[in-house]
């Protein structure tokens, strides 16, 4: 099994190690490491999309050519999780909380209307216990930062999780996408989650 992080910017090396230890508990063998080019992202079973700056990593994922081949990828039935600014570039429509419409590159693949900052900025940042009972996860640790919500979801979207009568978690067939870091806490049950619908896949 080959799962990659997407490593232009965000919580890469946390999101390896959370796979990595994902991975050993289900004792599956396999390669996790970090990825850039279309080359790289081609040889994939799986890609995580970290949480970080989600225009940032669209723009420069567009300059090296990798979000055609991810697109590609993903329409063609690869698995990916998308954390945080992940699960913005993953939607068709994103708008931010405070200066509205984004001109932002989106992979327009995830069928859900999402509002950037939804919880408020970085000094907001907090923890919180969620439930993804769908996944048959009980309760979950996640990190809020500068996280979105999702406003609207399409045909085809489950809800998996909700804080605050908000949206955080969902997922339409090989996408699972989280509006919330949970390779920032111990707790990797998203992480192996995610891992088996990549065995699922191979």
């Amino acid at each position: 099994m080959n799962i990659g992080v997407l490593g232009v910017q965000g919580d890469v090396a946390e999101n390896v190690s959370a796979t990595k230890t994902a991975m050993a508990k289900l004792g599956i063998k396999g390669t996790v490491r970090a990825v850039k080019t279309p080359e790289q992202i081609s040889k994939l079973d799986g890609l995580i999309i970290p949480g970080g700056e989600s225009t940032m990593i669209g723009q420069m994922s567009l300059v090296s050519g990798a979000i055609k081949t991810i697109k590609e990828k993903i329409q063609s039935g690869m698995p990916v999780f998308g954390i945080c600014a992940g699960l913005i570039l993953l939607s068709k429509n994103a708008k931010d909380r405070v200066v509205g419409k984004t001109n932002q590159p989106l992979l327009d693949l995830l069928d859900v209307r999402v509002e950037r900052n939804s919880f408020g900025r970085q000094k907001d940042s907090f923890e919180a216990e969620v439930s993804a009972q769908p996944l048959g996860i009980a309760k979950t640790k996640g990190v809020f930062i500068r996280a979105p919500s999702i406003e609207d979801i399409g045909k085809g979207v489950e809800i998996i999780s909700k804080f605050n009568e908000k949206i955080v978690a969902v997922k339409q067939a090989n996408i699972l996408a989280t509006s919330f870091h949970p390779e920032l806490t111990h707790d990797v049950s998203l992480h192996q989650y995610f891992v088996s619908m990549v065995a699922k896949k191979k």
